[in-house]
């Protein structure tokens, strides 16, 4: 049962950045066919506002289940050398990720909250 729930909090894990990604490009998308377009703003603004909120849950599960993972993480499962490697580039790719979620909410929230 144990390693069902740890490939189930995986699956969450980069489900909810899937979620998170499209998101952000539905609401850059909509936002530009309303500028397009003015008899549609009310409805695409909904929208824009529903997918941001939907974003903001993506990215709480996205946290959530990666705080998960940190519990279930197999130490040394390559050797010392290759995951102290692996350390290193997971917390490269962290700070890369963090800095993407800071810039695709500030890209968006002019758009979203206009």
């Amino acid at each position: 049962m144990k390693k069902i729930m740890i490939v189930l909090n995986g699956f969450l894990h980069d489900f909810a950045a899937g979620i998170w990604l499209a998101s952000i490009v539905a609401i850059s998308t909509l936002h530009t066919a309303h500028l397009k377009d003015t008899t549609v703003v009310v409805p695409l603004n909904h929208l824009e506002v529903l997918f941001f909120w939907w974003s903001v849950a993506a990215a709480l599960l996205i946290m959530a289940t990666g705080a998960g993972r940190t519990f279930t993480y197999v130490d040394n499962w390559y050797g010392e050398d290759a995951e102290r490697q692996r350390r290193r580039a997971l917390i490269v790719k962290h700070v890369v990720l963090f800095s993407a979620y800071a810039l695709g909410y500030l890209w968006v929230w002019g758009k979203v909250f206009h």
